[in-house]
């Protein structure tokens, strides 16, 4: 595909040693334009997949549409797809009441890119006090059924939202503790210094430790 000479402007600027921060100030410089967005994806670069999130008009995002970026981020690494995927659910899905829509049908999407979104959405909406959404009980039981099966990535983001689900619904901790005791995930993983590990009982025990000190310094 041959690109417009826009796009090859935007690329000269955006290439893959850029900061985030300048991909950012790039895209609020363009605001929205969808065709521009689709020339970018369409490079299978990193950092210009990540600018067509920020760039794309959110009323274009359909499901066959958004299920087609999916399948093309069954290509790239699990990090920078995981990345790409965030990108667009922060900058894009969340932004309407359709799109969000959207994301709640995912749960048993085919695509597994679709289905760790669901659950990655459901960890976002209680880490960033949107309330509770009222299906706690519903996602505690299909976790409990699938999360030991679960493909790896769409595993993580299950694994992730109990987290989420133990810290900030204590009636609900110790039932996250001890699934994640039982299964055993991520225990024996090795963290970076200054990093919150997966494995659920450390993960909700540092992360109501930090939730406790923070609530303290405010009172």
């Amino acid at each position: 595909m041959a690109l417009s000479e826009k796009a090859k402007n935007v690329l000269s600027d955006v290439t893959e040693s850029s900061a985030l921060g300048e991909i950012k100030k790039t895209a609020k410089a363009i605001k929205r334009d969808h065709d521009l967005a689709l020339e970018l994806w369409a490079t299978g670069l990193q950092h210009a997949r990540l600018l067509a999130t920020l760039i794309f008009d959110t009323k274009q995002l359909d499901q066959p549409f958004i299920a087609a970026l999916a399948a093309d981020l069954n290509e790239p690494t699990v990090e920078n797809r995981n990345q790409i995927s965030e990108w667009l659910l922060a900058n894009q899905l969340t932004k309407s009441k359709r799109t969000r829509l959207l994301i709640e049908s995912w749960e048993h999407h085919s695509s597994t890119v679709l289905q760790r979104l669901f659950w990655y959405h459901q960890a976002r909406l209680r880490w960033t006090g949107k309330g509770d959404p009222g299906n706690t009980a519903t996602l505690l039981a299909a976790a409990e059924k699938d999360l030991e099966s679960a493909h790896p990535d769409v595993q993580w983001a299950m694994n992730f939202c109990l987290g989420w689900i133990g810290i900030y619904e204590p009636e609900q901790r110790e039932r996250c503790i001890k699934l994640g005791e039982q299964l055993g995930l991520y225990r024996d993983d090795v963290v970076a210094k200054n990093c919150t590990p997966s494995y659920l009982p450390e993960f909700i025990r540092i992360e109501v430790g930090k939730l406790a000190k923070s609530q303290r310094l405010v009172s």
